[in-house]
């Protein structure tokens, strides 16, 4: 079976419709646009979803999520996330870029947020109407669909994102997290870890010490909440980005291995023909068949 691929989304890949450090769209239209962005993938930007209809799954850092109605998601660039949402799905996708905020508002603020925190949960439930956040969007979509720009339509737009991140912070729950979340919190922790390190580090132990766990407790972690032991997900992420490369690369198999930290090419294609079932050759020429 084809594993997805795992691209790392710049904000250009995301045209809008005046040409800005951000992007907004209708969850429905955009997943219609971008029928790829179910399978995971990064960004170099920060990402903000309100579901108002539908419900689904959405994995963030190799945890999985609820999506619902009145729930708010927030992803900082570089986290990897999919997710899977039922047809009658609706809401609004916003990203935008650190430097479009620092435009009119400090850089120590929009890392104070909570939820752009890595060891915090990146989703906020149950979000009351009266919290006025929904209006915000609408706003923002609004001064984005004009068919023509409004004067200083970039710093209202910023305006109406900060507000909506201030009352957004408002809403996040403050309590201290029980006992397991943080099981979750290293979970997300080495999957932030392996999204950052898995061209150069592939051994359990690496990540392990990082989190200051041991190479066990860390495999024991992972099959608890995901079914699949660290080593399975370093393989797993290792052979994804392989074959993303095979796929839409022209490179050779031998500078694909290397790319990916293999010194030896014939070593990198005996790994890839154990975790995917096939040589790299084989796997491209099926795919370009």
């Amino acid at each position: 079976m084809k594993a997805p691929s795992l691209p790392v989304l710049a904000l250009a890949a995301f045209p809008s419709h005046q040409q800005h450090l951000y992007y907004i769209q209708q969850l429905e239209v955009h997943v219609a646009q971008f029928p790829h962005v179910q399978e995971p993938h990064a960004h170099d930007f920060y990402l903000l979803l309100y579901v108002t209809h539908g419900h689904g799954t959405h994995t963030i850092d190799l945890i999985t999520y609820d999506l619902r109605p009145g729930s708010l998601f927030f992803l900082m660039p570089g986290q990897v996330h999919s997710w899977s949402l039922s047809d009658d799905t609706r809401g609004f996708i916003l990203f935008f870029s650190e430097a479009f905020y620092l435009q009119q508002f400090p850089a120590s603020r929009l890392a104070a947020y909570p939820f752009f925190n890595p060891t915090n949960e990146p989703v906020v439930y149950s979000v009351p109407a009266e919290a006025g956040l929904l209006p915000l969007l609408e706003r923002i979509y609004q001064e984005n669909t004009a068919a023509l720009p409004a004067p200083n339509s970039d710093v209202v737009v910023r305006g109406y994102l900060f507000l909506y991140l201030e009352l957004a912070a408002r809403l996040y729950p403050h309590e201290t997290p029980p006992a397991p979340a943080y099981a979750q919190q290293h979970v997300r922790e080495f999957g932030r870890l392996l999204t950052q390190h898995f061209h150069a580090e592939k051994t359990v132990g690496y990540y392990a010490e990082r989190l200051s766990l041991t190479a066990n407790h860390l495999n024991a972690i992972c099959r608890r909440l995901l079914n699949k032991t660290a080593s399975d997900l370093i393989h797993e992420r290792v052979v994804t980005e392989a074959q993303r490369q095979l796929k839409h690369s022209a490179q050779s198999v031998a500078q694909i291995a290397d790319a990916l930290g293999f010194e030896d090419a014939s070593y990198f294609t005996r790994y890839f023909k154990k975790y995917a079932g096939q040589t790299p050759e084989a796997f491209r020429q099926h795919q370009n068949a």
